[in-house]
């Protein structure tokens, strides 16, 4: 199923021609996003993918804004030929690439870069490398650490048999449980927080059925939580101001972390307890430590154009990267949106700026590719 969706009242037409830009930029950008959630759906997985055409819509007014012609288009799979077709039958300048999964499964969100770098089509973002790298939280870490970036130490639990190793027994607790193949804080819960062997056993059992997939267990770190969001590639990437987030509405007792429900229901407690701030009081030592160690993060893993570095500061100023996002929602009240307001830019000129740089590497790219 490919398609745009129907248009509400005053909704930009899913194809807007406006004036050509100049000659060494791209004139025309087709955004694709993800409308495989449209498709029957758990009850917590609902919450935030009825958030993704109104993200895509706002992202393709933005382009139009920012002076290209724009263009919208879903596609939901596992059957990608039509969008193949249309790429091959009509290639626009640039790709917008939006899709964070396909037919339901979060792993396929590789799936779109890897048809256009197939098909020698620009795009933004990460390509499916480095997208595949951070669906697969373990293999990431493991790249991490032998950067020297610091993130907290792990154990994989891919079978019930995984259950009975007694090394359980001397992890450092409290430890941190999550699926290790879903973003968007999919699985995460207030009781992803355990404390102890039986709890862990527990617990993971519980997350391993449910999702069908390894359970990553990671030392929980105490402390500070930051979000950055950073723009460019190697040679020209910036950090945008930071955020934290406020645990101070937290109800008492509840860990101090971003559960599904905080990121999605607006109406849960957890929501109001985790509220994004603008950075408070910090030495510049400990910006200029963050402010590395999500640039480290960031080009390990072979992010480009865009991304958002999540990580904890301990008691002792440490910075331990707990998340790293390759294909962020660029959503206008979401982080990085958040952040470039912060630095004087608007939402339209975020997203032209992601079009220009994701310009200027292909460009790069092909000169590299004709020099060799």
């Amino acid at each position: 199923m490919m398609g745009p969706s129907p248009e509400p009242d005053g909704a930009l037409p899913m194809t807007q021609t406006l004036p050509p830009r100049r000659q060494d930029a791209p004139k025309r950008v087709l955004a694709i996003y993800n409308t495989d959630y449209d498709a029957e759906l758990t009850a917590e997985s609902g919450a935030d993918v009825s958030a993704v055409e109104a993200a895509a819509r706002a992202v393709t007014r933005a382009i139009a804004d920012a002076g290209y012609e724009a263009e919208l288009v879903g596609v939901e799979g596992p059957d990608v030929g039509e969008l193949v077709a249309r790429l091959r039958a009509d290639p626009p300048d640039l790709v917008f690439n939006l899709c964070e999964s396909l037919a339901g499964d979060a792993r396929n969100e590789l799936v779109v870069p890897a048809l256009l770098d197939m098909l020698g089509i620009p795009y933004t973002g990460p390509g499916p490398l480095a997208i595949g790298m951070c669906l697969h939280k373990e293999h990431a870490k493991q790249i991490l650490t032998g950067r020297g970036v610091l993130t907290p130490p792990h154990r994989i639990l891919a079978s019930p048999g995984d259950f009975e190793d007694p090394e359980l027994e001397r992890l450092a607790y409290p430890c941190l449980l999550k699926p290790a193949h879903e973003d968007a804080s999919v699985g995460i819960h207030t009781t992803s927080v355990v404390r102890g062997v039986s709890e862990l056993r527990r617990r993971a059992a519980e997350l391993l059925a449910r999702h069908r997939q390894p359970v990553l267990a990671e030392r929980y770190i105490e402390g500070r939580e930051l979000n950055v969001s950073l723009l460019g590639n190697p040679g020209e990437l910036r950090v945008l101001p930071l955020h934290e987030i406020d645990f101070s509405a937290m109800p008492a007792g509840r860990p101090h972390i971003v559960s599904y429900a905080a990121k999605w229901d607006e109406g849960h407690e957890e929501y109001a307890g985790t509220v994004p701030v603008p950075l408070g009081e910090a030495s510049p030592a400990l910006v200029r430590v963050v402010h590395d160690t999500a640039k480290t993060a960031f080009l390990a893993l072979g992010l480009q154009d865009f991304g958002r570095v999540d990580i904890r500061v301990d008691a002792d100023g440490r910075a331990w990267v707990i998340d790293v996002n390759p294909n962020c929602d660029l959503s206008p009240d979401a982080g990085v949106a958040r952040a470039a307001k912060l630095d004087g830019m608007p939402y339209s000129a975020l997203i032209g700026r992601v079009c220009d740089i994701a310009w200027r590497r292909c460009v790069s790219d092909r000169e590299d590719a004709r020099a060799r």
